[in-house]
């Protein structure tokens, strides 16, 4: 079941953070694609330092951007668990550098700790990411996939890859079941140690829910912390949807998730300089909340543990236009269905006030339509004319028939914030929706 937390939180910010950050290639995926070999992939840990690595920095930055919770790249495809397993010490940060750099700070080696316990003083959700595949692990590719599994666009599911399955013929259950204690060791220890608010799956896709015991570690993670959180991929067995990258144009139903890159890319790689304008940052986040999903921003921190510079200003950025509207944001549910407005919009909780992000400048007006309430006041929410009432008329329709016309309201260009104008209709009851297909004016 859903936390009332994560439904409210509106924003998080997701740090890929790892080996790959060394020399900046694709996290993982270059293993998968041989483009850097096994060899060079894990030799980045001999020079993965964690030197400057500061969380109660990142906390403040996080917290400052509007965020809510963060989720932090636990272990990623290649195995590698940024945490003093005792699964695997070979591939732990135990075996880095940055055990040196952190034992420093926290008197034992382990990333994930001070992360946490730092966002918990800023007053953030802690979460936790985990790739339930391995492609390091000796005993993962060891089974076949079962059945016609699809890919992520309803279609068959490419050939296994030699990182993910065994040759046809060589099956070796006893070695899966290996993988899947190992799977379940590492997730007790995270989940008792660290006591997560939420847990971020990937990687479920190259198993069915019966291959993964999805049901039965549900239930464990559940008995280890019985409130976590848990996102959707998990085979099914997950607590709210996780698109990606687009955001949906259909509402996902139930509780989501938008997971989405500041630049191009989910860790740091060298060379992407493609990072989002901050208006682009906000316009995306506000499409969000605007169907009653939240956002969750992807930074790739440096090696050494810093920040890309370019991604923590867009983050405080973000943060300095949230804060001043930060009504109209947390505590709200989705705005207006498609068609009623053309931007985005967010109601709160009573349903008496409903606030719209116009993107644009508009020349003069904006039309509302498909409103049965009489607006009480109409404002300006943020920015320097913070409160300034605007003016309106409602024309057209047939009240005596239920039929509501168009609402134009008058925004003045000194009004319109350049990155979104916040605007806030209260209303003396809760909001009433025209959801007619008009008719014939047979009286007048």
């Amino acid at each position: 079941m859903i936390q009332p937390w994560f439904t409210r939180a509106k924003l998080g910010i997701f740090v890929h953070w790892g080996l790959y950050s060394v020399d900046g290639v694709p996290e993982s995926w270059c293993l998968w694609h041989d483009s850097v070999s096994q060899e060079d992939y894990y030799g980045q840990a001999q020079r993965f330092t964690a030197a400057k690595y500061d969380p109660q920095h990142w906390a403040e930055v996080f917290e400052r951007a509007g965020a809510k919770y963060a989720v932090l790249t636990t272990k990623h495809h290649d195995g590698f668990a940024l945490w003093p397993t005792k699964h695997r010490v070979e591939n732990s940060v135990q075996q880095t550098p940055a055990s040196a750099a952190s034992c420093a700070k926290s008197g034992k080696s382990d990333l994930v700790g001070p992360y946490c316990q730092a966002m918990r003083d800023q007053g953030l959700k802690v979460g936790l990411y985990y790739s339930i595949l391995d492609w390091s692990h000796p005993d993962y590719a060891s089974i076949r996939r079962d059945g016609d599994m699809l890919d992520e666009h309803g279609g068959p599911a490419k050939p296994g890859h030699k990182l993910a399955e065994c040759a046809p013929g060589q099956q070796d259950y006893a070695r899966w079941d290996t993988f899947c204690k190992f799977n379940e060791a590492q997730l007790r220890e995270i989940t008792e140690g660290y006591k997560p608010d939420l847990l971020w799956f990937d990687g479920d896709w190259e198993r069915t829910a019966e291959q993964w015991r999805a049901r039965d570690l549900r239930e464990k993670l559940h008995q280890w912390s019985p409130e976590v959180v848990i996102n959707s991929r998990l085979q099914g067995y997950g607590d709210y949807q996780t698109p990606e990258q687009g955001v949906p144009i259909t509402r996902p139903d139930g509780p989501w998730e938008w997971c989405v890159t500041v630049n191009d890319s989910w860790g740091y790689q060298k060379g992407d300089t493609n990072h989002k304008s901050t208006r682009q940052i906000v316009r995306m986040f506000c499409d969000c909340i605007s169907k009653g999903g939240n956002m969750l921003l992807d930074v790739g921190p440096f090696e050494d543990g810093t920040l890309q510079p370019e991604q923590e200003q867009r983050l405080l950025e973000l943060g300095d236009w949230i804060r001043p509207r930060s009504e109209a944001i947390y505590d709200t549910t989705d705005g207006l269905p498609n068609g009623l407005y053309h931007g985005g919009s967010t109601l709160s909780e009573d349903r008496q006030t409903l606030y719209l992000f116009e993107y644009n400048r508009p020349w003069d007006q904006i039309k509302l339509q498909g409103i049965h309430n009489k607006p009480r006041k109409i404002s300006i929410l943020g920015g320097p004319c913070a409160g300034r009432e605007l003016t309106w008329k409602a024309v057209g329709g047939a009240v005596w028939l239920n039929i509501p016309g168009n609402l134009w309201i008058d925004v003045p260009e000194e009004a319109c914030d350049p990155l979104a104008t916040c605007i806030k209709i209260e209303f003396d009851k809760p909001l009433d929706l025209y959801a007619g297909s008009g008719q014939a004016i047979s009286q007048n």
